[in-house]
């Protein structure tokens, strides 16, 4: 059985403070704030408070992931690992992206450093045809398949426990394949919609279906996959195998929500009569959306 206060001991104990990645999440944060600052001054309706409440959100899920004692853990538990993965992946991507973070970063940072950096790239041809590309949602949904599925293979997965920089690496390509993957679900502003909004039904499910297959082998197998945490000092007499099969049932059932709630939404939202009533009046206006 799971000790967590023996758990949290151990976490406590071996938990360094990354102050390279706590000071570049503290900038960002604060670029974003000193944007949206202004830009909800003007404009309120288009960057209301609850943008600033999600992008804050999907920060602390990133701080969660790579700046608390969970992150100790990550080479003696497969299941903090696998926590930070989903953190990383499917819930902190979606909730910055809610964010609207283009605009607020932007405006965010000095005048003329914005011009200097951010504004070359934005006139550049050829970094516009880059981003249209990747986040197609055919290419964003092969992206984000190639990062989860191929970082958990025994071969690459293991190769990042034993190393810092690939270990970093990793969860650099989980953070950006799942913010390139949510891009055309979330359409943050000023994104435009590039299918209509039915197709990332499957989009979402095929999705779901990927990571459930890897979290049943994980479960299932019968056999601890990655030979590190058979090796690895156990906490609390918890066995490699029992580890294993708990990383495993949280990628398959929490690890499912992020994609099965807005896959219900969708279907729901598309299901509703397009045309609505006004408030206090007697007009209906035809072909209004709901955001």
């Amino acid at each position: 059985m799971y000790s967590i206060a023996s758990i949290a001991d151990t976490a406590l104990a071996t938990w360094r403070f990354p102050w390279w990645t706590s000071s570049s999440l503290l900038l960002t944060l604060m670029l974003y704030a000193r944007g949206f600052a202004g830009v909800h001054r003007q404009m309120p309706s288009r960057f209301p408070l609850r943008r600033l409440g999600f992008f804050l959100g999907g920060t602390a899920a990133i701080a969660l992931a790579l700046i608390s004692p969970l992150d100790a853990l990550d080479d003696t538990l497969l299941t903090t690992h696998m926590v930070q993965h989903l953190l990383l992946l499917i819930i902190a991507p979606p909730l910055l992206l809610l964010g609207a973070p283009q605009v607020p970063l932007i405006r965010g940072i000095p005048p003329r450093l914005a011009k200097q950096t951010i504004g070359v790239i934005a006139k550049s041809h050829s970094c516009k045809r880059l981003f249209r590309f990747v986040t197609h949602p055919v290419s964003a949904f092969l992206l984000f398949s190639v990062a989860m599925l191929g970082w958990h293979l025994p071969g690459p997965f293991e190769y990042a426990l034993r190393s810092d920089y690939w270990h970093a690496l990793e969860h650099g390509c989980f953070l950006v394949a799942g913010m390139i993957f949510w891009y055309p679900i979330v359409r943050p502003w000023p994104a435009v919609e590039q299918w209509t909004r039915w197709a990332f039904v499957p989009y979402l499910m095929i999705a779901d279906a990927e990571n459930s297959v890897l979290a049943a082998f994980m479960v299932f197998s019968g056999r601890v996959i990655y030979t590190s945490y058979a090796n690895a000092a156990r906490i609390n007499g918890i066995s490699a195998l029992t580890d294993q099969i708990v990383a495993g049932a949280i990628m398959w059932l929490p690890g499912s929500m992020p994609f099965l709630i807005p896959a219900i939404v969708i279907v729901i939202r598309s299901l509703q009569p397009r045309t609505l009533a006004i408030p206090r009046s007697g007009h209906y206006v035809h072909g209004a959306g709901v955001i």
